[in-house]
């Protein structure tokens, strides 16, 4: 994500200070045996708000391989990028980190500061705990990096209350989709939560109406074989701003955290990933009870199957570990499915490892629809795109969201950008 000016100055700073104080080495405060091997390592993450999860998980990874784990979390994004990119030039290295596959893996791999793993898929794709499905997200130029963090999929989270008090049902086609929408927005109700403008989630719905509605022009325009100008591209933008303009998202200046909105009422649906259950759980509310879920249908009807949007976030170790024979222990470990089942489960989401059950019948449900012929998978766009393109479409879509009808000077702009790196790669549209 590029933040704004001031942002990345910021997040620039807060880095070189925790650089500072981390002093010369990331596992300088680590724990270690007598043999001088580390009996603890750190997992530098985006994702403060799991820390507890992260936490339940060191303790079991200390009983189970003698190697302890302790999280670092951070909220802000800018600012944690800042600092594992940082830690490339210096010796303040983090012995796991977590990051995103597609462009933004790509790029640091290509810098040669990431550690190969494809022994560790090798082996678990040979042991059915990992699906062979799933290492083609993970590999680039024939090898592996780093493994499953979590796999998540997207669709609609909807509030049961509001949903059973004007006797709504879940759609299965658009039609019925905005049907629902229209109904709610007739009772005074907002239908369907939208992210702030200067959140890296302005993707979400340009992805999810554009696998919807032309799922080939989507896989196209992510390696640089289509135009950002395209009709088909131009369609999605104008159905997007009709949305926006007709009123069926809150106000994209209100800040609040997505499942407040959710479980104030102020939203009835939130279009999110799997792992949205983990801060609905963290509120009190559960799923069945006061909410539910459901894949959001294509835009397009004629469609074989349906596009739905999935995840994985990767866990990472660098090439230059503090401790590498600790980092891949860790990382052996982790797609284990005990360790899978405790960190799926713990959180209400799906796992990657295909052995793992989950306890909650609604999620299982989930995961079982997903896996069926039925579904088109397509890799979030936030993954799919290459990282400087991304960049430029997360600036777009912010200006977007406050000014709609500026959607195609915002694609003029992106496309520049498209443009000048698939000529770097010796492709183009």
């Amino acid at each position: 994500m590029k933040p704004t000016m001031p942002s990345r100055v910021t997040a620039l700073s807060a880095a070189a200070v925790l650089l500072a104080l981390a002093g010369c080495s990331s596992g300088g405060d680590s724990g270690g045996d007598s043999a001088g091997k580390k009996t603890e390592i750190k997992l530098y993450n985006d994702k403060g708000a799991w820390s507890k999860y992260f936490y339940e998980m060191g303790t079991l990874s200390k009983q189970e391989i003698g190697l302890g784990m302790k999280p670092v979390g951070y909220t802000d994004e800018p600012s944690y990028t800042a600092f594992i990119k940082a830690s490339f030039r210096t010796k303040v290295k983090p012995d796991l980190f977590t990051w995103t596959t597609g462009g933004r893996l790509r790029e640091i791999v290509k810098q040669n500061q990431v550690a190969d793993t494809s022994a560790i898929w090798r082996e678990a794709v040979g042991s059915g705990d990992l699906p062979r499905s799933l290492q083609d997200y993970y590999t680039i130029d024939g090898k592996q990096y780093c493994v499953p963090l979590n796999t998540a999929y997207w669709g609609m989270f909807y509030n049961k209350k509001i949903f059973a008090e004007h006797r709504l049902k879940p759609p299965t086609t658009w039609a019925e989709l905005m049907k629902v929408a229209d109904t709610l927005k007739g009772k005074g109700q907002v239908p369907f939560h939208h992210t702030t403008p200067t959140s890296l989630f302005s993707f979400v719905w340009f992805g999810q109406l554009l696998a919807g509605t032309d799922p080939d022009l989507y896989e196209r325009l992510n390696t640089g074989k289509a135009s950002y100008t395209d009709p088909g591209v131009v369609k999605v933008m104008e159905r997007w701003k009709g949305l926006i303009e007709g009123g069926y998202f809150s106000e994209p200046g209100d800040k609040a955290d997505p499942a407040d909105h959710f479980k104030s009422g102020k939203a009835a649906m939130v279009m999110s990933g799997t792992w949205f259950n983990t801060s609905m759980t963290q509120r009190g509310l559960k799923q069945g009870t006061d909410y539910g879920f459901f894949f959001v249908p294509n835009v397009e009807p004629s469609l074989p199957k349906t596009s739905l949007i999935f995840e994985s976030g990767p866990l990472c170790s660098l090439r230059k570990a503090p401790d590498p024979e600790a980092s891949t222990r860790f990382l052996k470990w982790w797609i284990t499915p005990k360790a899978q089942g405790t960190w799926a489960n713990s959180r209400g989401d799906v796992s990657g490892n295909p052995k793992v059950r989950a306890a909650d019948p609604e999620l299982g449900a989930i995961t079982k629809e997903a896996a069926s012929d039925r579904y088109r998978l397509a890799l979030r766009y936030f993954e799919a795109a290459p990282a400087p393109v991304l960049t430029a479409v997360l600036d777009g879509l912010s200006g977007f969201l406050v000014k709609p009808g500026t959607y195609m000077k915002v694609l003029q702009d992106i496309q520049k950008a498209n443009d000048q790196y698939w000529k770097t790669q010796g492709s183009g549209s």
